[in-house]
């Protein structure tokens, strides 16, 4: 029998597009919990917190707003449950996840005859995918000629596409939807705790889905806020889904939401872990203490200056996300990006290539919201592409950087 040592695993600097850099007091809030059954009173009243905890950050009165135990892609795929075989759904697609949610649709309104053809890959007819070009944005032009078009019965579009840096329309979105009659459905993975904004002024969209380790800012993996309207609630009490698991109505029970009304009582769904509870508790205490609209506003603040750094090493970024910065290199190490990541990796420093063509480099800022951080960041990416052969002079980058937080102070 083989026994491994041990497994340690260093501290690293988090700068991709996510997991961000987690707060010490979620860490210590998670290791803190006593061992509590899922039904303990106290683990039972964290989750009636957080659930209206969820309901000021997300900006709305959804009753049906609560948390799905896993990453984003289980909220994702709960708030997806609501799509069945031969729904007509219209998918817009401009990057890596939205992609792989377009995938998740395509299987969810599959028949069995398209899962046959192709179960890996299946591609029904009654779903529509729209491709925006890498590198840009959805437009709400461009949902209100397609949902003109085909009519669906369900639109998806992610919020921000972090694949590649993108922010897309939500508000054309939104009204696009409202004005064919049609259900939206919106990826706010990268967008939740970052940006400032209120769900229900966009009344298009019936469900929305993020996760816990980007904005929120909630690791080790704890839960997926969802939100529901009650038009998505009614639509799936009188059709049902596929799923016990990610049922909304269901998983809703846990959190004290029972028949559309909040309850003093939850009653079991599944086992939650009172650890993840007391982190997820915490983070969103954590977020709401620093403020949505001055959190949206320092990382807008950040990443400004860590443009202006990167483009002062000779870069091309080409996102518009305020947490994350997607870049091309210099000419000298075009085709290199893949390299240049993992040369940063090996030395602590978590950037990230795409994951989709054209591949470029992604650096993101979760978490790091201070002068000093930025600092970091920059050098170390300036070392990991001096390492590579860049020409550029590195202390009049960092002597820039420094510049634009003393005329900011």
């Amino acid at each position: 029998m083989t026994v491994f040592p041990q497994l340690v695993i260093p501290e690293t600097l988090a700068a991709g597009p996510g997991p961000g850099n987690t707060d010490p007091r979620v860490l210590e809030a998670f290791a803190g919990a006593g061992v509590a059954d899922h039904m303990q009173k106290d683990v039972l009243r964290g989750m009636i917190e957080s659930k209206l905890m969820l309901r000021e950050l997300w900006g709305t009165k959804n009753v049906y707003t609560f948390g799905v135990g896993g990453t984003g892609w289980s909220g994702l795929d709960c708030v997806e449950s609501l799509i069945l075989p031969g729904d007509k759904v219209v998918a817009f697609v401009n990057g890596t996840f939205s992609s792989i949610d377009g995938l998740t649709i395509r299987i969810k309104a599959s028949s069995l005859d398209d899962l046959a053809a192709d179960s890996l890959n299946p591609k029904p007819k009654n779903v529509i995918t729209i491709d925006t070009p890498h590198g840009q944005s959805v437009t709400g032009e461009a949902v209100d000629k397609a949902l003109a078009e085909h009519k669906p019965m369900w639109a998806f579009m992610a919020h921000w596409e972090t694949g590649s840096g993108r922010v897309n329309d939500i508000k054309g979105f939104s009204d696009a939807c409202e004005k064919h009659g049609v259900m939206g459905i919106v990826d706010a993975v990268s967008s939740l705790g970052v940006g400032d904004f209120n769900i229900d002024d966009y009344p298009g969209v019936v469900a929305w889905a993020s996760c816990p380790q980007k904005g929120v800012l909630s690791l080790p993996l704890t839960y997926a806020p969802v939100s529901f309207t009650d038009k998505a609630i009614d639509v799936l009490k009188k059709r049902g889904c596929y799923t016990y698991v990610h049922h909304p109505i269901f998983e809703a029970r846990h959190w004290g939401v029972i028949d559309g009304k909040d309850v003093d009582t939850p009653t079991y769904h599944r086992t939650h872990s009172g650890y993840a509870v007391a982190a997820f508790h915490e983070a969103l205490r954590i977020i709401l203490s620093y403020g949505r609209a001055a959190k949206a506003n320092d990382y807008s603040y950040h990443e400004k200056a860590l443009r202006q750094a990167v483009e002062g090493m000779g870069c091309e970024v080409t996102s518009d996300m305020p947490s994350l910065i997607v870049l091309n290199l210099p000419g000298k190490l075009a085709g290199k990006e893949k390299e240049l990541v993992q040369g940063a990796r090996s030395q602590g420093f978590g950037i990230w290539p795409t994951l989709s063509e054209p591949v470029q480099v992604r650096i993101g800022i979760l978490n790091q919201l201070s002068a000093d951080q930025i600092d970091e960041i920059a050098s170390r990416f300036a070392d990991a592409m001096l390492a590579m052969g860049a020409e550029f002079d590195k202390q009049q980058v960092m002597s820039q950087l420094k510049s634009y937080y003393a005329k900011a102070a």
